[in-house]
């Protein structure tokens, strides 16, 4: 399964490195693309996880979510 989560708030690599780690960290997470440009994040996974899992992630990072594309 695939979802691109919306993400506000990132403003350099090291932005995108832990919007990257913090979803890695979410059980089920097979694949995550994180675009600065896009402020997304493409997360492929094994469709398990609650979106809200995702959300807890990228908000207990400091980042806002903004939705799913």
């Amino acid at each position: 399964m695939e979802k691109t989560f919306m993400v506000g708030g990132m403003a350099c690599e090291n932005c995108v490195k832990a919007v990257t780690d913090a979803i890695s960290a979410v059980p089920g997470v097979q694949k995550v693309d994180v675009s600065l440009a896009d402020q997304c994040a493409k997360v492929t996974y094994d469709g398990k996880a609650a979106d809200k899992e995702f959300i807890d992630a990228i908000e207990d990072m400091g980042y806002d979510f903004l939705g799913l594309k």
